[in-house]
């Protein structure tokens, strides 16, 4: 059976109306639709669906990246009961997708949820390098009573997983003081480019691709995605938990992933959390995972034909 890129995503179709199972293939979403320590808005447990829904309007056919889903894209089905512990569950997870060549992509969720699979691609890739877009700085020891807070999710990366040789953090403009002192005694292990200083040097008149190139620059060859869309300006991501006024643009936030092509650095994995459950924010979401799935996995060019 040919499989046609151009049609309309047929009713009973995967994530992207394609026609892949997870075996088939390489890229695999894991949904994790868990919030327990969200402390504004609710309603990250409901982005996997709303990304799968805005998913299939989504051209498969893209400039930059050629055609992605030639790779096989499938998304494991969102668990109806709540998974605990959710680390373990979501380590195993990526680990068994791992260990069968596969690409494993997290899909929150709030951003407590990719602990395990970054634990489990540190693995894979020791020195591994993560670039990681938020508003916020997630480098709190504890928030509001919980250890493994969506703001703490950086604290226990960099403390508790061996095998992270760098966090490079992009469009960070909330951010407390202790968050500031670990990053400062961090000996160049987190280095963070603030959105303030983004902004400034962009008003100076510096183009944002030289600044991409500064942040790629400061990461190792293998690289992990770790983005909470929050990162991006809040007009793009109105429902997210926590908005905060500034961020990246779409292009800014595309441009950093044209400036790790440039570098010749590879993305071995990624996570998008925090998407809000609105139809835009899930529009967004679906594009923005599909573009850094596709940088993620390569060019492809030839016409894939299932069956």
């Amino acid at each position: 059976m040919k499989f046609d890129p151009d049609a309309p995503a047929p009713k009973k179709s995967g994530i992207f109306g394609l026609p892949f199972t997870p075996d088939q293939a390489r890229v695999v979403i894991i949904p994790v639709p868990f919030e327990a320590t969200t402390s504004y808005r609710h309603g990250t447990a409901r982005g996997p669906a709303a990304v799968i829904r805005a998913s299939k309007q989504v051209d498969l056919f893209d400039h930059e990246t050629g055609r992605p889903y030639e790779a096989g894209i499938a998304m494991l089905p969102i668990p109806r009961k709540k998974t605990r512990p959710v680390n373990e569950w979501v380590y195993k997870k990526t680990r068994a997708l791992l260990d069968a060549g596969k690409m494993a992509v997290v899909l929150g969720g709030e951003h407590s949820v990719p602990f395990g699979a970054i634990r489990a691609y540190a693995e894979r890739y020791p020195g591994l390098g993560i670039l990681h877009l938020d508003a916020h700085a997630d480098l709190r020891e504890a928030y509001q009573g919980h250890t493994f807070s969506h703001a703490s999710i950086f604290f226990n990366v960099m403390t508790r997983i061996d095998g992270i040789a760098r966090l490079v953090q992009v469009g960070v403009r909330d951010i407390g003081s202790a968050e500031l002192r670990m990053i400062k005694e961090s000996n160049g292990r987190i280095i963070t480019f603030f959105d303030d200083d983004l902004a400034a040097r962009k008003e100076e008149g510096t183009p944002f691709a030289r600044l991409a190139d500064e942040i790629v620059a400061e990461l190792p060859k293998n690289v992990y995605l770790s983005w909470d869309i929050d990162g991006l300006d809040p007009t793009l991501c109105p429902g997210t938990g926590t908005p905060v006024p500034g961020g990246l643009s779409w292009n800014e936030a595309v441009g950093l992933l044209r400036a790790i092509r440039r570098a010749k650095k590879r993305i071995v994995g990624l996570d998008l959390c925090e998407v809000g459950p609105g139809e835009w924010d899930g529009n967004v979401a679906a594009r923005l995972l599909y573009k850094m799935i596709g940088f993620a996995v390569g060019l492809t060019t030839s016409t894939y034909i299932l069956g």
